[in-house]
């Protein structure tokens, strides 16, 4: 279950809300379902189609590195490889990566971190040979659709836009928007 402090205009001080977001994902579409209380408060479906758009969230695999580029280029599924620079990883990509993969293996059972051993931060000016291997898994966000013929834009600091607010794991650390 996922703490989540919100914001009533009409309520003061602040309200603990505890959030919890379900997702089932399958090849005709995906169904979202926002539990606040144990009580359900929302619920989206929408039918899947082939366009890859912003937003989409994805587990890709590592096809190529390009030291040059400082960047790698990453199978989603897309015809042409994605594009992810060494800035869009984000400084917890140790910490996310072993986490998601920690879940595909079935090693970590739960949504909570509490038990979580988190690892060391990448730095800002390294390179991206150093923190990625190829084939390595990696869950990734499109940040820019494909154009011509490049393929879409990535990052790994994913997002979760809604309608009041946007949910935006910085994985240890809390913001809201004022």
């Amino acid at each position: 279950m996922l703490g989540v402090r919100t914001f009533d205009a009409c309520a003061k001080p602040y309200i603990l809300v505890d959030k919890e977001l379900i997702i089932n994902a399958t090849e005709s579409g995906v169904e979202l379902a926002l539990i606040e209380n144990g009580k359900l408060a929302e619920l989206h479906h929408q039918k899947t189609n082939n366009n890859f758009t912003v937003g989409d969230i994805f587990i890709g695999k590592i096809r190529k590195m390009m030291p040059g580029l400082n960047a790698a280029f990453v199978d989603i599924g897309h015809s042409k490889d994605a594009f992810l620079h060494y800035t869009d990883l984000g400084p917890k990509l140790r910490s996310l990566t072993k986490w998601s993969n920690g879940v595909a293996n079935g090693s970590i059972h739960t949504s909570k971190l509490d038990n979580f051993k988190y690892e060391e931060e990448i730095v800002k000016t390294g390179k991206v040979d150093q923190v990625l291997n190829k084939r390595f898994p990696i869950l990734v966000q499109i940040l820019k659709e494909p154009i011509s013929t490049k393929g879409p834009r990535l990052s790994c600091e994913v997002t979760l836009p809604g309608r009041y607010m946007v949910i935006s794991p910085r994985w240890f650390q809390s913001h809201r928007s004022e």
